[in-house]
């Protein structure tokens, strides 16, 4: 074996044989806004994984993650891949009783840990019997190790000999349907998203600097900060912080990003808040990315009127990595999820396997090169999902004649009103486009006489707002039957980090 299968060698080590040494690779836009260059970030995670050594750390042990997007993200990711190690990346917003829930299933026997979440985290590792070191990025608590300590006296390791269908690491599903499962990849499958995605519908350059408000923890934000950028020498823009639509747009002034990397929730809160100042925006952006759930059709609109940059919106997961059916630039409806980007494919299936005419709903399945190795210690789950070569999504799709993948919604949160399907995202799409609705979000809701409608959670633009009659709204947009029976107006609506509306919170208790 050679170590070019180890994925830290391609997409670390190689930019100093390339000449990138001296190229900054992150730079943070918060914080003490540090700044790491390729050849900074190949010294670091070789350290970084002599460290784990010093300490014990053998070839698969697990090194779970609870860090805010900070250069030591790459470091401790890179650097435990190259030990042969495997990273764990976690959502930075869960709560103690699902940290030490996933640090129990896991079996990390290190953890590293943002200073800023350890109130948070310590909780979770009082009991665990599997931590053989806490490592705490900043100021260490009693019991733990400070992370420039952990690093101390380290030597530099070159990267282990790795066999491209070893196991590299693990990301945790971001639970929009319930617990998070460890969802296992191989060292291929980074370079995978890079050689499909990347390479031919974003078509990143080393020219381009990245801004994902997306975080690095999860599956979308780990493609658009680390593994696009870093697969052409180009420049990522970390934001640890809340991304509130004055943050943001602060950013792309200093910072002036090329790509930006969002939500559609943001997306959707950014135009509301740029209509409302007046005028154009300040950026230097050429091309956004939107993914977590499909892009309602006006917000795209809006949103390119505004930017004058066009959004690739797409629909990837955990499981696939990233993006693998996409609008791109020069062939964008909003509206629709696109095609299958090039090197993927991708089939509707109804309830028996078989496939689905155009216009019809079906399942979507998809198959190609990153798909994940199955999930940890989820045997039932995993044969129900990974089937040979292709991968059910959970979503329900329909496709035009045009060849376009219109989003439905997840195969969970569809429903029938009077023997029909109803795809929730059809009815949030047409709330969203009256003039006072920022988002919504719909589900079933049983009547008096315990049949199926939809009902509506609103959030609005502005609570002085006119809202005039919705119902009546939605009637006009998509038909009769569809329409939301009751219209709640709330505060906001339960998300998990990376955006994706978390429906079953809202659905009426069994």
């Amino acid at each position: 074996m050679s170590p070019s299968g180890n994925a830290a060698v391609y997409f670390v080590d190689r930019h100093l044989d390339e000449g990138r040494a001296e190229k900054v690779a992150f730079r943070e836009a918060d914080g003490a806004k540090r700044s790491l260059t390729y050849g900074d970030l190949a010294r670091e995670t070789s350290l970084f994984a002599g460290a784990l050594g010093k300490h014990g750390v053998r070839r698969e042990e697990r090194v779970a993650m609870i860090v805010r997007d900070q250069i030591e993200f790459p470091v401790v990711f890179w650097g435990s891949i190259k030990a042969g190690a495997i990273p764990v990346p976690l959502n930075t917003l869960l709560s103690s009783g699902i940290y030490e829930e996933i640090l129990n299933d896991s079996r990390a026997t290190v953890l590293v840990v943002s200073e800023q979440l350890w109130d948070v985290v310590a909780p979770a590792v009082a009991d665990n019997k599997f931590l053989r070191a806490v490592v705490v990025i900043g100021d260490a608590p009693e019991g733990t190790i400070s992370f420039d300590a952990f690093m101390k006296d380290a030597e530099p390791v070159e990267a282990v000999e790795a066999n491209e269908d070893e196991l590299a690491f693990w990301l945790y599903s971001s639970g929009s349907t319930g617990s998070p499962k460890g969802v296992r990849h191989v060292h291929s499958s980074l370079k995978a998203t890079v050689d499909t995605f990347g390479a031919q519908v974003l078509g990143i350059t080393e020219q381009d600097t990245v801004f994902s408000v997306a975080k690095m923890f999860f599956a979308y934000g780990l493609g658009n900060a680390i593994s696009f950028p870093m697969s052409v020498g180009a420049t990522t823009v970390i934001f640890g912080g809340r991304p509130t639509p004055e943050a943001v747009f602060d950013v792309m002034a200093k910072e002036r990003p090329t790509i930006f990397c969002g939500v559609p929730t943001l997306y959707a809160a950014l135009v509301a808040a740029q209509e409302k100042a007046g005028g154009q925006p300040d950026h230097c952006v050429r091309l956004c990315i939107s993914a977590g759930e499909a892009l309602p059709r006006e917000i795209g609109e809006r949103w390119e009127k505004l930017w004058s940059a066009p959004i690739v919106d797409g629909v990837g997961s955990t499981e696939m990595l990233h993006i693998f059916l996409s609008n791109a630039p020069g062939d964008i409806v909003y509206g629709t999820s696109g095609r299958a980007v090039p090197g993927y494919e991708v089939r509707l299936v109804d309830e028996h396997d078989e496939d689905v005419g155009v216009g019809e709903v079906g399942e979507l399945l998809v198959r190609g090169p990153s798909s994940a190795d199955g999930y940890w210690n989820r045997r039932h789950k995993s044969r129900s999902t990974f089937e040979g070569h292709w991968t059910r999504t959970g979503d329900k799709y329909e496709m035009t004649e045009g060849g376009r993948y219109v989003y439905c919604g997840r195969t969970d949160d569809m429903f029938k009103v009077s023997g029909i399907w109803v795809s929730p995202f059809e009815v949030e799409q047409a709330l969203v486009e009256h003039p006072a609705v920022l988002e919504a979000a719909v589900v079933p809701w049983s009547d008096e006489k315990g049949l199926e409608k939809p009902k509506a959670y609103v959030v609005l633009k502005d609570s002085s707002a006119e809202l005039g009659d919705l119902k009546e709204f939605v009637k006009e947009k998509i038909g009769m039957w569809k329409y939301p029976r009751w219209v709640d107006i709330v505060d906001e609506l339960p998300k998990t980090a990376t955006g994706k509306i978390q429906r079953f919170k809202l659905r009426e208790p069994a």
